[in-house]
């Protein structure tokens, strides 16, 4: 099943990108694999894929436990400083930083480490409550500006999450809105590069919009079973 899903999910994104004049292969496919246990991980891994997503601080910190660098760790979920530690030994990206005090804790973390965290900042393009991060563009190129001083981090790229709807128009605003701010963050001296943006339901819009990343994770593994340990499947 796996191997028919990312056969199919990457003949859709090779067929959006010729359809919107985009390259293939500026675009990051991330499995988010939170859930899943290892078996299923290692298939899609020998199937081509190599970057992994995960929400969870300490499931992410366990199977990092067991493969170690073998795959590119993403965490995407939201992160609580008393688990940084985790996502910042694991995560070669951290998607989710969306307040300067988060930004120094992932700082402090790294620089024991004696690494270089890359982050994206979490915008909230849409109209939802339930959606966390920065709500505009002052905010955000603040954020940009204050990570600039610390040392163990790197800013390279914004991620969002569209609203949950079936209006295309809505969701494709989201994303467009997301990539004009990372141009105009751009014209103040930075080089921001990457769009973590699309899901499941609504990657094809995404990377019309010029998303650089993917987090795609029923399409890829199938629907997950919530109620069963990762350890167990």
């Amino acid at each position: 099943m796996i191997a028919e899903n990312i056969r199919h999910l990457r003949e859709r994104i090779v067929a959006k990108c010729v359809k919107f004049e985009r390259n293939s292969e500026e675009i990051k496919l991330i499995a988010v694999s939170k859930f899943f246990g290892i078996d299923a991980i290692t298939e899609a891994h020998r199937l081509g894929i190599t970057d992994f997503g995960e929400n969870k601080a300490q499931e992410l910190r366990d199977k990092y436990e067991i493969l170690e660098d073998k795959v590119t760790w993403h965490f995407i979920g939201n992160l609580q400083r008393n688990k940084v530690k985790y996502a910042v030994k694991a995560a070669a990206y951290i998607h989710s930083v969306d307040s300067a005090s988060l930004a120094e804790e992932i700082n402090k973390e790294a620089k024991k480490l004696n690494k270089v965290q890359k982050i994206l900042l979490e915008v909230k393009t849409s109209f939802e409550e339930t959606k966390s991060g920065l709500s505009n563009y002052t905010e955000v190129l603040e954020l940009v500006e204050h990570c600039s001083t610390l040392s163990n981090i790197k800013v390279v790229g914004l991620m969002t999450m569209a609203a949950f709807t079936e209006n295309q128009k809505i969701i494709g605003k989201s994303f467009a809105d997301l990539r004009n701010l990372k141009d105009k963050i751009n014209k103040n001296g930075f080089d921001l590069s990457e769009l973590s943006m699309g899901m499941t339901s609504d990657y094809e819009i995404a990377i019309e919009e010029g998303a650089t990343m993917l987090r795609i994770g029923s399409a890829i593994f199938g629907q997950r079973n919530t109620l069963k340990d990762w350890r167990q499947s």
